[in-house]
């Protein structure tokens, strides 16, 4: 893939809202397959698109990356052929080890490109205008509600005064909504939230925010929408560098082992890993990850007794 091909897939992720990791070689210093200036995107699911080195290279840029996608830093990482004990990296740059490396040491700046959360706003109303003018310059993806688009939406407020309350409340309750807001009295409320079908009704008793927005005394609809919004902020999740939760039914029985930490781990491809010699390490989080990818002669396969 030649650098405009980069620039184009990039271009297209970033339209449709699909997370990434932009890998930029900054330095390579001979002998080196990649030179300065090579590229290449990381997927959530690992797919690396593009190029930054070889597979050795490109395995630790992989590991990195993924754990990158989840706090949202950027990260100068250096990937050197020799192991250099004791040696401190500044803030915000990693060195890892690679012995398989072809002699020389690249440092490749990595970028993370997630999508800003989207906030669809049911309405057109004052406080709905509100909140659609104040949550772009917040930095939030804030757009009319629309039941198509509600996959991955961060937060719905339903801000209609009285106009199809039930069917955007049901609509955002059935799409897992992680912030579902009502702007309503807490009287009033009740009542919409009563003429829910039964099983939104259930769910809605815990998961619908109603009245929307913080306490903060709010009088005109900016505030109002201010309130809502520092809401939003207060109940974001925030980056735990993780393996994403699973529900229930839908955890494996197989599970490998953190060879960090020895934690358990669900062995499934949304579980952080990364491929080293052959064999796949699974990991509780990105500081395990890390400190693997950077010294993997560390934590060598325990071996199997009896």
């Amino acid at each position: 893939m030649s650098r405009p091909d980069v620039q184009e897939r990039a271009r297209t992720l970033r339209r449709d809202r699909v997370p990434f990791v932009h890998a930029r070689v900054v330095r390579a210093e001979r002998p080196t397959s990649a030179k300065p200036g090579d590229e290449a995107l990381i997927l959530p699911d690992g797919t690396v698109e593009g190029f930054v080195g070889g597979t050795c290279a490109e395995s630790t840029v992989r590991a990195q990356s993924l754990a990158l996608l989840d706090s949202g830093e950027t990260l100068l990482l250096r990937v050197s052929p020799v192991d250099e004990p004791g040696r401190a990296d500044p803030p915000g740059t990693v060195t890892a080890y690679n012995p398989c490396l072809s002699g020389g040491t690249l440092e490749i700046f990595l970028e993370p490109v997630v999508p800003a959360p989207r906030v669809a706003v049911h309405g057109d109303t004052p406080i709905a205008r509100a909140l659609l003018a104040l949550g772009r310059p917040l930095g939030y993806d804030a757009v009319p509600f629309e039941t198509t688009t509600l996959g991955g939406t961060a937060a719905v407020v339903i801000a209609s005064h009285g106009r199809g309350e039930e069917e955007g409340l049901a609509a955002a309750l059935a799409a897992g909504v992680p912030y579902v807001g009502l702007v309503a009295s807490r009287t009033r409320g009740v009542a919409v939230l009563a003429a829910l079908a039964p099983e939104a009704a259930v769910a809605s008793s815990s998961r619908v925010h109603c009245p929307a927005g913080l306490d903060i005394g709010a009088r005109t609809p900016e505030e109002v929408a201010l309130s809502i919004l520092a809401e939003i902020v207060a109940c974001r999740p925030r980056p735990s560098g993780r393996a994403l939760a699973l529900a229930a039914d839908d955890r494996p029985a197989v599970t490998g082992t953190d060879p960090v930490c020895g934690m358990a781990v669900a062995t499934v491809e949304t579980s952080l890993h990364l491929d080293h010699d052959g064999e796949r390490r699974w990991f509780c989080g990105s500081g395990c990850l890390r400190a693997f990818a950077a010294d993997p002669s560390a934590y060598p396969v325990p071996v199997a007794h009896g």
